[in-house]
């Protein structure tokens, strides 16, 4: 059986209010971003000891501490060891004490600030290419992933609409080339048709044979020539056709990670909790 979970503060960042609704609505797996006021690994030992409270009496697991570790950096303005740069690796390790306190294996980061081009030839690597961006985007990633290496735990890097690694494609590239076992795509198939990628066939393929460490799923309408995005309830989306394929190949290919509803969608005059219920229905039919 499939492991159904959501991202909570997508919910409310109020905790106990949004394991209250993910488990009245049949979710086990919480993943934490933010809780309350504050974003996982900020919490102090108080609020710490109350969280872990809370999920032990709802009886959830937790799937992911999921902070925006080295979110909108610019890789070519950014260097290993300088001020931002550890600020960021300094709530890495806030979020790996985290994750072992809650029992947790997966660590979230972030793929830096997304260049457009990265890659070309026939004269595009003269006039468009981000020279150099690719490497250096693995040479600062080199660090957590040794200190992953170091703590047992896994880091999934997501496919972010304006990262380095919007699609599943270079999530794939850059796995094998980093050629670490503690680090996994957190494949997020809504933010990669940012990338204009279709997400099945194309996005699942890319990420099978153990590549897939997390997986978040939502749907969006996206209009990329307006820079335009219009969250919306499951299924009426341009994610839509691809629920049940991605489902299927899932199952057939023996997926055992969580599946987390990212909730991120509000209707109209309504609140997250209101589009968290109009989504979730549909969610456990296609995923269950």
């Amino acid at each position: 059986m499939s492991k159904l979970g959501v991202i909570t503060d997508g919910i409310s960042r109020d905790f106990e209010r949004a394991l209250t609704v993910m488990t009245e609505a049949g979710l086990e797996y919480a993943e934490l971003q933010y809780l309350w006021d504050k974003e996982a690994g900020d919490l102090d030992d108080q609020e710490l000891a109350k969280a872990q409270a809370l999920v032990k009496q709802f009886r959830v697991k937790v799937s992911c501490i999921s902070r925006h570790n080295f979110v909108g950096m610019i890789v070519g303005q950014t260097e290993v060891g300088d001020s931002n740069y550890n600020q960021h690796m300094d709530g890495l390790r806030r979020c790996i004490t985290m994750a072992k306190e809650f029992e947790c294996g997966l660590v979230r980061i972030m793929s830096f600030r997304r260049d457009m081009i990265l890659f070309g030839k026939g004269g595009a690597e003269h006039w468009v290419v981000a020279k150099g961006a690719w490497d250096k985007l693995k040479q600062l990633l080199t660090p957590p992933v040794e200190l992953a290496e170091q703590e047992g735990i896994t880091l999934v890097l997501e496919t972010g609409n304006n990262a380095m690694v919007p699609s599943a494609y270079l999530g794939r590239k850059l796995v094998d080339e980093m050629g670490s076992d503690r680090l996994r795509i957190l494949w997020d198939p809504g933010n990669s048709l940012y990338a204009n990628e279709p997400p099945f066939p194309d996005g699942y393929e890319a990420l099978k044979g153990g590549r897939l460490g997390h997986f978040h799923i939502k749907d969006a309408i996206v209009d990329m020539p307006r820079a335009a995005v219009e969250f919306c309830e499951m299924g009426t989306g341009q994610m839509a056709p691809a629920f049940e394929p991605i489902a299927k190949g899932l199952k057939e290919d023996g997926y055992d990670g969580v599946i987390s509803l990212e909730s991120v969608y509000r209707p109209e005059r309504g609140t997250f909790e209101d589009g968290f219920k109009a989504s979730v229905g549909l969610f456990k039919k296609v995923f269950a």
